[in-house]
C-alpha cells in the first residue's frame, strides 16, 4: 500500500524536561532492560533524577506511567495528521495513522517487546494494557476519521487494538528503516479488519431492523384481533 513520507513533525519547546517527562523517560529505559513487574520506583525516581515524593505526586504507579507514555504517543500521532489524506478511502486514512504511530513509537522498539513478553505471561497485566490500548486507537479512529464513539466504535477501538498488537509483532524484528515487513503486515491486518467492520456493520444493523419490525406485528397483531 502507497504511502506520502511522513512530514516533519513540530518540535517540542526547547528547555529543561518537567519532571513529568523525565519520569516516563526514564520508565521506557528501565522497561527496554527488564520486565515491568520488575521495575521499582526508587529506581525510576534515580533514573528520572526526582524526589520519591514528587515521582508519587505525579503517578501511583507503573501503569499510570505506562498510560503517560501512551498518551504522549497519542498527541504525536494527532500533531502529525496530513490534511492531503482527507480524501482518500478510510482504510488509506488509518494505513497512514497507524504507521505514524509506528513511527513514533521507534525510539522505544526494546521497551514494547519487553511489555508485550510481560504482557503475555500476566493476565492481569494484559487486561491492563489492553484497556489503554482501547482508550488511544479510539483516538487513532478519530484522526482517520472513523468514528470511534458509541458502543460500534467501542468495538472497533478494541479490534484496532488488538490488530495493532499483532502488527507490532512483526515491527519489533523490523531492521528496514523503511519498515516495509511493518507496512506489509499492515496492510494484511488492515485488510482482515475491513472485513470484520463490514460483518460489525452488518450485526449492528439487525437491532435497528427488529426494532422496525416489531410495530407492524403488532399493528398486524392487532387486525387480526379486531377481524376476529
Amino acid at each position: 500500500m502507497a504511502r506520502k513520507p511522513a512530514r516533519p513533525q513540530t518540535s517540542e519547546p526547547t528547555g529543561p524536561k518537567a519532571g513529568r517527562d523525565r519520569i516516563v523517560e526514564a520508565f521506557m529505559t528501565l522497561l527496554a532492560e527488564k520486565p515491568i513487574e520488575r521495575i521499582g520506583f526508587a529506581e525510576i525516581a534515580t533514573g528520572a533524577d526526582v524526589a520519591l515524593a514528587d515521582l508519587r505526586d505525579e503517578f501511583g504507579s507503573t501503569l499510570a506511567i505506562l498510560a503517560a507514555h501512551m498518551k504522549t504517543i497519542d498527541r504525536a500521532v494527532l500533531r502529525g495528521g496530513d490534511a492531503d489524506m482527507t480524501d482518500e478511502p478510510p482504510r488509506e486514512r488509518l494505513f497512514d495513522v497507524m504507521m505514524r504511530r509506528i513511527e513514533a513509537l521507534d525510539p522505544h522498539r526494546e521497551a514494547v517487546r519487553s511489555l508485550a513478553r510481560s504482557v503475555a505471561c500476566n493476565p492481569g497485566l494484559a487486561i491492563a494494557v489492553n484497556g489503554l490500548a482501547v482508550r488511544s486507537q479510539q483516538w487513532m479512529l478519530t484522526a482517520a476519521d472513523i468514528a470511534a464513539s458509541g458502543p460500534k466504535g467501542m468495538l472497533r477501538a478494541q479490534g484496532l487494538a488488538l490488530l495493532f498488537a499483532s502488527v507490532l509483532r512483526t515491527w519489533v524484528d523490523d531492521d528496514d528503516p523503511g519498515h516495509a515487513r511493518t507496512m506489509a503486515a499492515l496492510d494484511r491486518a488492515l485488510a482482515r479488519g475491513q472485513r470484520w467492520s463490514g460483518f460489525l456493520d452488518d450485526l449492528c444493523a439487525i437491532p435497528e431492523r427488529m426494532c422496525r419490525a416489531r410495530p407492524r406485528r403488532r399493528h398486524d397483531r392487532d387486525e387480526e384481533t379486531f377481524a376476529a
